[in-house]
């Protein structure tokens, strides 16, 4: 089956269509929490939830127990909902194990349970070996993930930050919502957790401005991401190693500090665009707090406009390096720094 988004999934469940065996598929957490409790309000009553609302792991090895409970009618429901996490723990079993789970897969999707919606969860599978096959094409696959492309998961980010602001009964400012989903490098959970608290700083405005964004969001990294900026730009890359050491071991993670930088890149560009001799002219077209903005204006005129739009592609690979999850996330940033503090700017990825 093709895959759909959580949208499109969304819209099924409105229109009734029953849905045997779903694959939710990707690792971002709150659209997979999102469909779950799509799934589970349009399957199953309120009341029988404590009953009709099963979970299982098959990285503990309960991939058994969930196909014999989807078999099994619901109490006080006529339907149910059986989730089966970790399926992708599957691939890395031993291959008679392995094999043995895939038929009893295919021995269910010969039959499904008329009254159950069994729901498998994957970070990710391999369409070249048997199961991924098989799920691919005897379930609906869902997309929970915001894929590969940095852009791409802005842009989705910025749009859900609209949607949920609108839920809290405000709006944002132009650029605003960009703004914060750089910030959060599209942490969706985040997201979602940033808004609620500007909702309530902005209050009878009803609007969130940029500056609101840059006062209540920007965490201590972020201000101390400024420190890297002036590293960048005198090219101290022993330096800027140090300053990445640092903040690893206070326990900040690679993807938000890659966040924060990208978000400081950009803030710089922007700069380099103002005309403005200092940082209180600067803040107000800058969206940032004066001495912040006076730090963006230093940085744009040391780093020059070729260098920065280089720094950000390099970014961008960075950001694709540590999404795949497949290498060392210290050894990416590290490289990321040496690119950012070369003399001449490299293209990402060649």
């Amino acid at each position: 089956m093709p895959k759909v988004s959580t949208e499109e999934l969304l819209a099924r469940l409105k229109k009734g269509t029953a849905i045997p065996a779903l694959l939710l598929l990707g690792e971002e957490p709150y659209l997979r929490d999102a469909c779950r409790a799509h799934l589970i309000d349009a399957f199953v009553p309120p009341a029988s939830r404590t009953w009709a609302v099963s979970r299982y792991s098959a990285d503990r090895g309960e991939t058994q127990a969930a196909l014999e409970q989807a078999q099994t009618m619901p109490m006080l429901s006529p339907n149910q909902v059986v989730f089966l996490e970790d399926a992708e723990t599957i691939e890395a079993l031993a291959e008679k194990k392995r094999d043995a789970a895939v038929e009893q897969f295919e021995a269910y999707f010969k039959n499904p349970a008329p009254f159950t919606v069994l729901v498998l969860e994957a970070s990710k599978l391999d369409q070249r070996m048997r199961l991924g096959k098989l799920l691919a094409e005897k379930t609906l696959v869902v997309e929970v993930g915001l894929g590969d492309n940095l852009e791409q998961r802005q842009l989705a980010a910025t749009s859900l930050a609209h949607s949920l602001a609108k839920d809290e009964g405000v709006t944002f400012e132009k650029g605003a919502a960009e703004d914060l989903a750089e910030f959060v490098s599209a942490d969706l959970q985040r997201l979602k957790t940033e808004i609620a608290k500007l909702a309530t700083y902005a209050g009878d405005r009803k609007q969130i401005r940029r500056e609101d964004v840059a006062t209540m969001v920007i965490s201590e990294k972020t201000t101390t991401v400024w420190e890297l900026a002036n590293l960048l730009g005198n090219r101290q890359s022993r330096t800027a190693l140090e300053f990445l050491d640092r903040l690893l071991r206070e326990g900040e993670q690679p993807l938000q500090i890659l966040g924060a930088i990208t978000w400081m890149y950009r803030k710089i560009i922007e700069a380099s665009e103002v005309r403005a001799g200092n940082g209180w002219q600067a803040a107000r077209a800058l969206g940032m707090r004066p001495e912040q903005a006076e730090l963006a204006l230093q940085a744009a005129r040391k780093i020059p406009r070729t260098k920065l739009l280089a720094g950000l592609r390099s970014l961008q690979y960075a950001d694709d390096r540590l999404k795949r999850g497949s290498e060392d996330a210290r050894a990416v940033m590290e490289f990321l720094l040496a690119q950012l503090t070369a003399p001449e700017a490299k293209s990402a990825g060649r």
